[in-house]
C-alpha cells in the first residue's frame, strides 16, 4: 500500500501474465489495474479492477481501510477492467454509493444484470462530492475513450484521476510506480494512446481544456506509473498526439511483403531516405512486427512510405488490416507515398489510394512505384524521385 498524496492510497494490482489487453494488444509486462482510496470523514473507493485480478484487489482494499467502511465507489470508467469487482464490493458494502455519470451507471446495471444497484449518485460536469479535508470535483471527458467517462480533481491535493487518459501499458512492478522512474515511459505511453484514444483526439484536446486551470500537480491514471513530476512534457506529449502533430522529424516505412521481393524494396527506400539525410527512418514488417507498434509509428512521424504486393486482385491482407487500423484510429494530417508490386496486375496501389482517400487530410506525394517482381535497375528513377517527393 502506498500513499500517493495525503489521505491518497494507493490499491491496485499486476496482472503480470496478460497475453493481449482486449484481446488484441500484446502486452510482454503485462498490465496494471490502477484504483485509488481516499481515507476523510468520509471514505471513497475510485474505481476497482479487473476480474481476473479480483482478489487481490480485494484483499488490497480491506488492508487499506483498516477496518473502516467505505461510503463511496466513484466509477470513472465502466470498461470491465476498471468496474468487474462492483459486484463483489456491493455484497460485501451493502450500504455503499455508487457515484458516476448518469450513463455510467446505466451500465453499471447493463454489466450487473439481475443484480439491484445500491444507493446511486449521478454526478455531471462540475458537479463536486465533499469526503472533508478532500472534494472531488468532476469533469465530463466522453469519449476518452467511452462516452460515461468522467474524471475528478481532489481540490485538496490536486490530484487528477484522469481515468484511462495518461495511461500506459505493463505492470507496475515491471516498469515503474512512478513515471518519472520509467524511461520508457513515452514509448508504451504512445503506443498506448494511438490505439486506446488515437480516434478521439477533439475529446481529448476537449479534456486538457478542462484540466488546465485545474492546478494539477498528480495524475493517477487507471493503467501506468503515476506522474509525478514534470507534468509538462506529458501534458505536451499528450496535446501534441490528440492534436495530430507530428512528435518525431522522420519517414516510417511500412511494408507488406509475401517473397521478399517487396521488402528488399523497402529496406532500399528506408537506406536512400537516410543518405538523403532523413533525421529519423523507422522501418516496419507488417507481417511480423506488432501492429499496434505500427500504428504508433504512423502518427508519432510527420510522413509515410507504405510498400506492398498485390493480392487477390486486391491488397495483401497485413497491408490492408494496417490501413484499416489507421482508418479506425483517424489517420490524418500526413503525407503518403505508395509502393506496389504486382507480377502481372498489380492492384495494390489502387486498394491503397482508396482507403487513403477515406482519411481527412492524406496528402498523398509522387507518382506511385510500380515493382515487377522484384527490383530492377530500371526501377530507379521512379524510386529516387519517391524519395525525393516525401522528403520535400
Amino acid at each position: 500500500m502506498t500513499e500517493i498524496a495525503k489521505d491518497i492510497r494507493y490499491i491496485g494490482v499486476d496482472d503480470e501474465n496478460l497475453d493481449l489487453f482486449e484481446s488484441q494488444y500484446i502486452v510482454p509486462e503485462g498490465m496494471a489495474y490502477n484504483s485509488y482510496l481516499i481515507m476523510d470523514d468520509k471514505v471513497a473507493i475510485l474505481d476497482t479492477a479487473d476480474a481476473r485480478k479480483g482478489e487481490e484487489w480485494l484483499r488490497n482494499l480491506e488492508q487499506a481501510l483498516e477496518g473502516r467502511q467505505p461510503d463511496y465507489l466513484v466509477i470513472h470508467h465502466m470498461e470491465p477492467d476498471h468496474s468487474a469487482c462492483i459486484g463483489p464490493l456491493m455484497d460485501r458494502y451493502p450500504g455503499i454509493t455508487l457515484v458516476g455519470s448518469a450513463m455510467a451507471l446505466k451500465f453499471a446495471g447493463q454489466f450487473l444484470p439481475g443484480k439491484t444497484l445500491p444507493a446511486t449518485l449521478a454526478v455531471k460536469e462540475g458537479d463536486t462530492l465533499p469526503l472533508g479535508v478532500h472534494t472531488l470535483k468532476f469533469l465530463a471527458a466522453p469519449m476518452v475513450h467511452w462516452p460515461e467517462v468522467m474524471v475528478s480533481v481532489d481540490c485538496a491535493t490536486g490530484t487528477l484521476f484522469s481515468a484511462d487518459a495518461f495511461g500506459k501499458f505493463g505492470a507496475l512492478c515491471k516498469t515503474a510506480f512512478w513515471a518519472d522512474e520509467d524511461p520508457d515511459w513515452a514509448c508504451e505511453g504512445r503506443r498506448y494512446y494511438f490505439n486506446i484514444c488515437g480516434k478521439y483526439g477533439p475529446q481529448v484536446q476537449a479534456l486538457l481544456k478542462k484540466v488546465a486551470p485545474e492546478n494539477v500537480s498528480l495524475i493517477a491514471p487507471l493503467h501506468g506509473p503515476i506522474i509525478r513530476k514534470n507534468l509538462k512534457f506529458f501534458l505536451d506529449l499528450y496535446n501534441t498526439w490528440s492534436s495530430y502533430g507530428v512528435e518525431t522529424e522522420g519517414v516510417f516505412v511500412a511494408y507488406a511483403s509475401i517473397h521478399g521481393g517487396t521488402a528488399a524494396v523497402a529496406q532500399m527506400v528506408a537506406d536512400r531516405l537516410k543518405a538523403l539525410g532523413c533525421p529519423k527512418v523507422a522501418l516496419s514488417d507488417l507481417t511480423r512486427d506488432d501492429r499496434a507498434e505500427a500504428v504508433e509509428d504512423a502518427f508519432r512521424y510527420g510522413r509515410m512510405v507504405v510498400a506492398a504486393c498485390s493480392y487477390d486482385a486486391g491488397l495483401f491482407t497485413p497491408a490492408y488490416d494496417f490501413l484499416h487500423s489507421l482508418q479506425m484510429k483517424g489517420y490524418c494530417k500526413r503525407k503518403v507515398a505508395l509502393i506496389e508490386n504486382g507480377s502481372w496486375a498489380p492492384t495494390a496501389a489502387r486498394v491503397m489510394k482508396e482507403m487513403f482517400g477515406a482519411m481527412k487530410e492524406i496528402e498523398l506525394v509522387g507518382e506511385p512505384v510500380t515493382i515487377r517482381s522484384r527490383y530492377n535497375p530500371a526501377d530507379e528513377p521512379a524510386l529516387e524521385a519517391l524519395c525525393n517527393a516525401i522528403l520535400k
